[in-house]
């Protein structure tokens, strides 16, 4: 093991042992949670209203407190924005990280508190670190550096004593100066608001650095690298960073992007972990190299209960940790340090293990297709979509679902939108895949699609390259932890998409 490696080894080492201790005792590092919770939100506006006590059980905190989403806490957020202290957590809140969400137009100011932001937000990086040292105590990876590609929106001012920015704005503001030293590109460069001029600035103050891994959404990476490759003319990445080794992803499926990954760094020794993050907080890191789930962490400042995505409005039905089944899809509740409490996050999970508690991301609660009973979620069509891309050896881009309602007698269907950046060897072979694989792992689909009792064969609409940019572009979403909605109940996004995609094809023909 090199030095620095068992350097960093040794310093984790009290690190491992709490690790292993959620994961031998798991409901009991939950009640502490809870109980640190509550004992800080007992003395909240919030807390007061909905009768949060000190040393309440997990049964009476469930019945007191409601099930709440972003429009259920707004009220206090704004409060809170303005200054006002002790609303939804002791004191006054001086961080919100601003998000659209995955698909809303609407911003979101997440608050962000002192104890969030190192109990939880910064927690996780130095967990994937831990992690990583630990299953590849012989790489290179310390020896460089770490690019870290973070959204756009700049640090700005709201009320008399609040700042707000997305998170990874929030993070570099409040980062340690040293840990600076091994994170490239500089902060100017990171919040440059144009998404094209910060891959420039990228590109001109990297390619000479020793980069050995880096960060950040899978779509968005993929743009910066391949702009990389475009402006300084390499065939591959390891062209560029020889000793790059390491790519910590989260935020989206990773599958669709795994080929094109492959392609631009065709290292053997490369690796690929995933995270499960977003500006509510820091939730679970994929900690074993031989699995493709990620461990539920559990001491984070974050108290989990899941609702069956069977009992979505339901709120009775909700659980706690030790109340999960494995194979169940369930919407998940966190309430948390940041001062959210019984808060829908929006994903759905899948547990694969109860011991340890290890999850899957399945998709959205609203991201989702059941306009027939059919039931599709974002795991059915990723698993789809990356069964098809093998079998006619293609590579998507993007791509996006939507309904085809049933109008005049006809059947209903779902339109694929894809933009490929490599075309597939037969574009019948590729829908028909797609069909094939959904009937073959969704029996709500497979029992619509029989005999075209409901469902007639999907359809697909092959869009040019550039188009998902132009759309995302044209909301102002280009860029951090803005997303393509991959699923979606009704045309909204779809129409949007496709009238883009009739511009470009028109400003072609001129």
């Amino acid at each position: 093991m090199p030095l620095l490696n068992k350097i960093v080894s040794i310093y984790f080492t009290s690190r491992r042992r709490q690790i292993d201790r959620f994961m031998r005792e798991p409901g009991r590092v939950q009640d502490e949670q809870l109980a640190g919770l509550v004992s800080k939100g007992a003395s909240t506006d919030y807390g007061k209203r909905y009768g949060i006590s000190q040393g309440m059980s997990p049964a009476e905190f469930a019945a007191r407190l409601p099930v709440t989403d972003y429009e259920d806490l707004t009220a206090y957020i704004d409060r809170a924005k303005q200054g006002e202290a002790d609303v939804l957590w002791p004191g006054t809140v001086k961080w919100f990280a601003k998000s659209s969400g995955t698909t809303g137009s609407r911003s979101k100011f997440i608050p962000v508190t002192a104890e969030g932001l190192d109990g939880c937000h910064f927690q996780g990086p130095r967990d994937v670190v831990a992690f990583f040292t630990a299953a590849y105590p012989k790489s290179r990876v310390f020896k460089g550096k770490t690019l870290t590609l973070g959204g756009s929106k700049r640090i700005e001012k709201e009320g008399e004593t609040a700042l707000s920015g997305d998170l990874s704005a929030i993070l570099i503001e409040n980062t340690p100066g040293l840990a600076n030293i091994r994170r490239v590109p500089s902060a100017k460069t990171a919040l440059i608001p144009d998404f094209d001029r910060k891959v420039e600035m990228i590109c001109k103050e990297t390619v000479d650095q020793n980069v050995t891994s880096f960060a950040g959404v899978p779509s968005w990476n993929l743009v910066m690298l391949n702009r990389i490759l475009e402006i300084t003319g390499k065939k591959n990445v390891l062209e560029i960073w020889p000793d790059m080794e390491l790519f910590i992803h989260g935020g989206m499926n990773f599958k669709p992007y795994r080929s094109q990954y492959h392609r631009i760094i065709p290292s053997a020794d490369m690796k690929y972990m995933e995270t499960y993050n977003a500006s509510e907080g820091f939730f679970a890191i994929a900690d074993d190299p031989m699995r493709d789930d990620m461990l539920l962490m559990l001491d984070y400042g974050i108290y989990y209960e899941f609702i069956p995505m069977n009992s979505i409005g339901n709120s009775a039905a909700a659980v706690p940790l030790e109340g999960v089944k494995t194979g169940v899809n369930y919407a998940m509740l966190i309430s948390t340090a940041n001062g959210l409490w019984r808060y829908m996050l929006g994903d759905t999970v899948e547990f694969t293990s109860l011991s340890p508690y290890r999850i899957r991301i399945t998709g959205r609660t609203r991201h989702y297709i059941n306009a027939f009973g059919e039931e599709v979620v974002i795991e059915n069509a990723e698993s789809a979509i990356q069964e098809a891309s093998i079998l006619t050896d293609a590579q998507i881009s993007e791509y996006t679902v939507a309904p085809v309602y049933m109008e005049s007698g006809s059947k209903g269907a779902h339109q694929w939108v894809v933009e490929f950046s490599k075309p597939p060897v037969d574009t019948a072979k590729f829908r028909r895949v797609l069909d094939d694989t959904l009937r073959r792992i969704n029996s709500d689909y497979d029992a619509k699609r029989t005999n075209d009792s409901t469902l007639e064969a999907p359809q697909l609409d092959i869009v040019p390259p550039g188009t998902f940019y132009r759309w995302m572009e044209e909301q102002g979403k280009v860029g951090g932890q803005n997303k393509v909605p991959r699923l979606y109940n009704d045309r909204t996004y779809v129409d949007r998409l496709m009238a883009v995609a009739a511009r470009m094809a028109e400003e072609v023909a001129v």
